[in-house]
């Protein structure tokens, strides 16, 4: 790995950020990529906009065939469907991915949820596979450093050759969670409930535990909102178990605190440099 030293003198600096959604990736990367010698890759933006596209518009296109009306329009090419995914909103995405449970109540059979849960793997993989490639294009149009900033499912991908081939071409810095930051991830699940993605053993074996503990027999019983409320807790013990072992074999650690009390590039850059000490 990189020196503290070697990283500060490096003329073109890459970087893959870790850690949970809310955490501050974005935060730094924005304060880091403000002087404009950055390019800022985002893996759920390349998700959103190429390897999910066509299953996202889909998903749209279904919703509104619902409707008599807007099937009718649809159907003679009178209106058309796009995603607007960007930087800043990712809503299309969480609406692909859903939330399992009763249809009623806006969730998605099983089977029709682990089959977005799928897919939505398989694009983050091809998206993280693509950074050595968005790095050269990057430093062809003339930008010195590379920021890959990467989904909070980036440690569920269990796949040690593409942390292998990001590590190789990028430091992997892990921004790690306060407690009271913890806490608010927490709240903010149970207030605002969004779709995630679950590896399949951990989401397997939380259902199960999910249905026991509410005396319910199959996941269209299941209040969609609830269970994500019920599971974020321990999505993010699950989690942060990964995102340290992440860390210790391929990068460093910074704290999230310490990251909120940096105001400028310099401040984060320093940051860095002393987690690499």
């Amino acid at each position: 790995m990189i020196s503290a030293k070697g990283f500060l003198a490096s003329k073109n600096k890459c970087i893959t950020l870790l850690g949970m959604s809310g955490v501050g990736k974005t935060h730094l990367a924005k304060l880091i990529g403000g002087e404009g010698d950055w390019f800022h890759f985002s893996g759920d933006y390349r998700i959103g906009t190429t390897h999910l596209n066509e299953e996202i518009i889909s998903n749209i296109s279904n919703k509104m065939r619902s409707n008599s009306s807007l099937k009718a329009l649809l159907d003679n090419d009178s209106i058309s469907v796009n995603s607007q995914v960007t930087f800043d909103n990712l809503e299309p995405i969480s609406a692909f991915l859903g939330k399992v449970g009763n249809p009623e109540e806006g969730g998605l059979p099983f089977n029709e949820f682990v089959r977005r849960q799928h897919l939505f793997l398989e694009a983050e993989k091809k998206a993280m596979y693509e950074v050595p490639e968005f790095i050269e294009k990057s430093q062809a149009k003339g930008f010195g450093h590379f920021i890959n900033d990467a989904g909070g499912s980036l440690c569920e991908l269990d796949d040690p050759k593409l942390f292998k081939l990001l590590s190789d071409n990028t430091l992997i810095i892990y921004i790690k969670t306060s407690k009271e930051n913890e806490r608010a991830l927490v709240e903010r699940a149970k207030e605002n409930p969004k779709p995630m993605y679950y590896s399949p053993i951990f989401f397997e074996t939380s259902l199960r535990e999910y249905l026991a503990e509410n005396n319910l027999e199959y996941a269209a019983q299941i209040n969609p909102d609830s269970f994500v409320g019920w599971v974020f807790p321990k999505l993010i013990e699950d989690r942060l178990v990964k995102y340290s072992g992440l860390a210790d074999k391929y990068g460093c650690t910074i704290k999230s605190d310490d990251l909120h009390n940096c105001d400028s590039s310099n401040d984060v850059l320093s940051l860095i440099s002393s987690a690499l000490n």
